[in-house]
């Protein structure tokens, strides 16, 4: 039986939701981002005691067909943003499409219903997410980011970042860069202020 399951975007939510199923004594058969399946059926207490579980975790079993796509939309985007170390080779429509085996006009006015948003506005979102993450790390170049992120152009990249953010990518890295100060420098500078 399949369980859809909101908010389990990361590996970390799937182990801690596989567990919670453990602990039910059901046995997992496969995960993925966003759905699970058990070995048999799930009695209408079990289902109960589920929900429970994962509401205190920050989860949401989803029993709603346009639910369900839309969370598969948002997991099959994100696993393509966050976890694919391959450059991706076709359109993010095309990507989508494949992935839910569905055409994507379809899939993209589902979308908009359910979320007031569009998919290209979530992918953006993700995207800029994602760019924040790399900058932090500090590992690549800027016009390595855009390339891994798909962009046509650095300008392209900042002027998405700077409407999503508020900052420039570069401001993004400068702040990143700012040295934190400690409690210790805090409470020397605290005494001085008080003097002036």
């Amino acid at each position: 039986m399949k369980v859809y399951i909101k908010y389990m975007v990361s590996h970390c939510c799937k182990l801690m939701v596989k567990e919670e199923f453990k602990k039910l004594g059901l046995k997992v058969t496969s995960i993925e981002l966003g759905e699970l399946e058990v070995d048999g059926d799930i009695s209408p207490k079990q289902f109960d005691e589920i929900k429970i579980a994962l509401h205190k975790n920050g989860h949401e079993v989803l029993e709603d067909k346009k639910s369900i796509q839309v969370e598969k939309i948002k997991n099959a985007i994100i696993e393509m943003i966050h976890y694919s170390d391959e450059p991706l080779e076709i359109k993010y429509s095309e990507y989508i499409s494949e992935k839910l085996k569905c055409d994507y006009t379809y899939v993209s006015n589902l979308f908009s219903e359910v979320t007031g948003s569009t998919i290209q506005q979530f992918i953006i979102q993700h995207k800029v997410e994602k760019a924040k993450e790399l900058i932090i790390y500090d590992e690549l170049s800027l016009k390595e980011i855009c390339f891994k992120l798909h962009y046509s152009s650095v300008p392209h990249f900042s002027n998405q970042f700077k409407k999503v953010t508020g900052l420039s990518p570069m401001f993004f890295k400068a702040l990143k860069k700012r040295k934190r100060v400690s409690l210790e420098e805090i409470l020397i500078i605290k005494p001085i202020l008080e003097e002036s």
